[in-house]
């Protein structure tokens, strides 16, 4: 049964979570909703932009989530996880962070390798590209991101429903170790 007071998570570890989901939510709609709007009009240049800074951002905060992650480590479950579950959990949380690496990496590259400057918002500041601009690779840089991104859709469904399960049907405290 769910514990009164389960331990949590550190504060600033849920808040990147909760942030995170955000614009990793909006990110999706953003590059969804593009295509209610014309090609080279103002709406689908700001999705987009949006789509695209949104993962930027979430790079960003990737970064000190995992380095808080593995300097804390995860506060344990009650009742705990037998290994069939345990299992697999661990790898959906690896992908998940592998997701939010890898993914806006992915769509970085594309826009060097597409031989577009990255300037940063607000400002007359571009990033220095660290690819050479290539086509070819853009492309397939820019498949696998799409790729990538609609399989993570499944693993991001899954992630919320696993949350779902344990509070509902197994009644532990996985998810108010994250409230």
């Amino acid at each position: 049964m769910t514990s009164p007071n389960p331990p949590r998570y550190r504060p600033a570890l849920r808040r990147l979570h909760w942030l995170m989901a955000a614009l990793v939510l909006v990110a999706y709609a953003a590059i969804e909703f593009r295509s209610g709007f014309a090609r080279g009009s103002l709406g689908r240049t700001l999705m987009v932009q949006g789509h695209f800074w949104l993962g930027i951002f979430v790079l960003v905060l990737v970064l000190p989530r995992l380095a808080l992650r593995l300097r804390h480590g995860a506060p344990p479950i009650t009742p705990p996880l037998p290994l069939w579950q345990a299992l697999p959990a661990a790898v959906l949380h690896l992908s998940l962070y592998a997701f939010l690496l890898v993914q806006p990496l992915l769509g970085l590259a594309t826009a060097w390798a597409d031989g577009k400057a990255v300037r940063l918002p607000f400002a007359d500041v571009a990033l220095p590209a660290l690819i050479a601009p290539d086509p070819a690779l853009a492309e397939r840089l820019e498949d696998w991101h799409k790729a990538l991104g609609s399989a993570f859709y499944w693993v991001i469904g899954a992630h919320v429903l696993a949350a779902l399960y344990h509070h509902f049907v197994r009644g532990d405290d996985t998810l108010g170790r994250m409230r």
